[in-house]
């Protein structure tokens, strides 16, 4: 119905195609609409996680780090920002989510090998880089996954609305933690407090388990995705070889910036040189949509990540609390081994 009304008019009046979708209106709105979902859940249960941190610790030391309480964004501002991560992910095309989502995951798996004792830290600040990775890794594999359906745009509304729910349950949630934690937990008849004050430990690992789900199914549709627009091996080899090493030696010397720089400047950084070397290579491999998509991303990235500062902040801080505790423990243990 979108092509029939389009060609109606003069050419010369709409911009060219790679200023365009590169499917259905509807079908990229629901697309990014699940991807937008799914940062909004991982958002709320990292503030949820880092929230269940603070209160572990102020009650261990007896202090109080509400200064260090991270806070969702609520309202309109969060409302703008939801719609507008949305509108960012439905515009990028499929190609280019796809190759977000093989760079980060690259990344992703080469930090985890580089990051010994730091790991803890590793995790919560990957969680958190990895917002628009997800939405993209989201909307490439509803992508693959409804390629060929004879009713696509309904089965995407499905997965539009189940995002849309479980978007919105961890947002009550968020909101019923902040609010009401201290006085359930301590009074113990909220079944929710209780348990994540039980089990709130768990909320970390369950994180991360689902994310490398997710991001191994996106790889798969990625690849897929990215092999289709080759016509033959040679054409497909010239584009991953280039790809390969140039973001292989890319990963290496973020992984040197990152212990250089405080945790936020270091990751506004790496999306900067990553996005940015993304760019220059579809300069010399890509096609001209695949730029004005990269220059995209760089938006949905700022979009995602600006506000979520305080997240980075908040685990850098309960990181070097907990290398501390660790070496107090240690002190104490050699104290009492070797007593004089």
């Amino acid at each position: 119905m979108f092509s029939f009304i389009t060609s109606l008019f003069p050419t010369s009046y709409f911009p060219p195609a790679w200023l365009t979708l590169d499917g259905n209106p509807l079908e990229s709105f629901l697309q990014g609409l699940a991807g937008a979902c799914g940062i909004s859940v991982l958002c709320s249960l990292m503030r949820v996680h880092l929230f269940l941190e603070e209160e572990s610790w102020s009650n261990k030391t007896k202090k109080d780090t509400s200064s260090h309480q991270s806070r969702a964004q609520s309202g309109l501002v969060g409302r703008i920002q939801f719609f507008f991560v949305t509108g960012i992910l439905a515009v990028v095309g499929s190609r280019v989510a796809s190759l977000v989502v093989l760079e980060f995951s690259l990344r992703a798996v080469s930090a985890w090998v580089t990051a010994g004792p730091e790991s803890r830290n590793f995790l919560q600040q990957l969680l958190v880089q990895s917002q628009f990775s997800l939405g993209c890794a989201l909307t490439a594999s509803l992508h693959f996954l409804h390629e060929g359906a004879p009713q696509r745009w309904l089965c995407q509304l499905l997965a539009a609305a189940l995002s849309w729910f479980l978007a919105r349950q961890t947002s009550h949630l968020l909101h019923h933690v902040m609010t009401l934690y201290k006085l359930h937990s301590s009074q113990r008849y909220c079944g929710i407090c209780i348990g994540l004050l039980s089990s709130g430990r768990c909320l970390l690992p369950m994180l991360c388990r689902s994310l490398i789900i997710t991001f191994c199914v996106a790889v798969i549709a990625s690849i897929s995705i990215i092999n289709q627009q080759f016509l033959s091996a040679t054409e497909a080899l010239r584009f991953w070889t280039p790809l390969t090493i140039c973001y292989t030696l890319l990963v290496v010397y973020m992984q040197e910036e990152q212990h250089r720089l405080p945790s936020s400047q270091a990751v506004l950084n790496t999306v900067t040189v990553r996005l940015g070397g993304l760019m220059v290579l579809m300069l010399t491999v890509g096609r001209w949509a695949d730029v004005f998509h990269i220059l995209i991303c760089f938006l949905g990235e700022a979009s995602c990540l600006l506000p979520t500062v305080d997240l980075l902040d908040a685990a850098s801080s309960q990181n070097e609390e907990y290398l501390k505790t660790q070496h107090h423990c240690e002190l104490w243990r050699q104290h009492k081994g070797h007593p004089k």
